[in-house]
């Protein structure tokens, strides 16, 4: 049942992101309205799946590489609703339903069993270490999306009174993501410490999460201190994207270090 209603979100997820593009294409706003409405059904079959999951595991479901995959998605799909709703921002539904779709798409080309929590994930940390991450991540994705539209936008016409407003919204969200990934690696060295004895221990993971902190933070100092807008700095958050890959799926994949846990699961891993 449960792999059920996660395919029946996948599902809508992908029929949603090809009534947007569609609609998008042949200017059907009706399309665009559909699409939309069955993207809501399938963030809420994804949200009960994550829950039931989470209650069949007795355990936040946020402990391998499926598991925090289908996170990093929710967590694009609620920011989406969240700009969508509440600020009023309609052009962010092209890039969101498709990140969201393509993440959990990952998701579901992992292993899905739900097994045994691993003894170095027990602790109080679990949930905040892992939980920031994913909207740090989800924030970068979303940072990167609207990156695309605002490049298109522009070559189709530069006057555009929305690129002001996409400029704008990277910022925001790399700002949001820039402050959860500092959570992450603060409460990560934490945990750290109670687990291995130690902040920092140069793991492949933790270097990677700090290079990744690093190149969003160049990005807020090009835009605060140096007053760069526009294409340059839209570009800078596209290019960007593909190191918050690396360092969700790359460095587990090939840097195994103390964030990977078990033989069985692909990858298993707390960040």
């Amino acid at each position: 049942m449960l792999n059920f209603i996660f395919f029946a979100g996948l599902v809508l997820y992908f029929v949603s992101m090809f009534l947007q593009f569609a609609g998008m294409v042949f200017r059907r706003t009706a399309w665009t309205k559909i699409a939309w409405f069955m993207f809501l059904a399938g963030f809420a079959l994804e949200t009960v799946y994550l829950l039931a999951r989470g209650i069949a595991a007795h355990r936040l479901p946020l402990s391998n590489q499926f598991e925090f995959a289908s996170a990093f998605s929710w967590a694009i799909g609620a920011l989406l609703i969240f700009c969508y709703y509440r600020l009023h921002v309609e052009w962010i539904q092209s890039v969101g339903i498709a990140a969201t779709f393509l993440i959990l798409s990952y998701a579901a080309l992992q292993p899905m069993e739900i097994t045994e929590l691993m003894p170095a994930l027990r602790s109080s940390w679990f949930g905040f270490h892992i939980g920031s991450a994913a909207i740090s991540y989800a924030a970068f994705m979303l940072a990167g999306g609207i990156g695309v539209r605002y490049i298109i936008v522009q070559k189709k016409n530069s006057a555009d009174s929305s690129l002001e407003q996409m400029d704008y919204f990277i910022y925001r969200l790399i700002a949001l993501g820039i402050l959860m990934l500092t959570i992450t690696i603060l409460s990560g060295a934490i945990w750290a410490e109670e687990a291995w004895s130690s902040f920092w221990t140069w793991d492949p993971k933790e270097v990677w999460a700090l290079i990744t902190w690093i190149i969003y933070a160049v990005y807020l100092h090009l835009r605060l201190n140096r007053k760069r807008r526009g294409a340059f700095l839209a570009w800078y958050a596209i290019l960007s994207v593909p190191v918050v890959l690396f360092t969700f799926i790359g460095v587990n994949t090939i840097m195994p270090g103390l964030h990977s846990y078990g033989m069985i699961e692909a990858v298993s891993h707390f960040m």
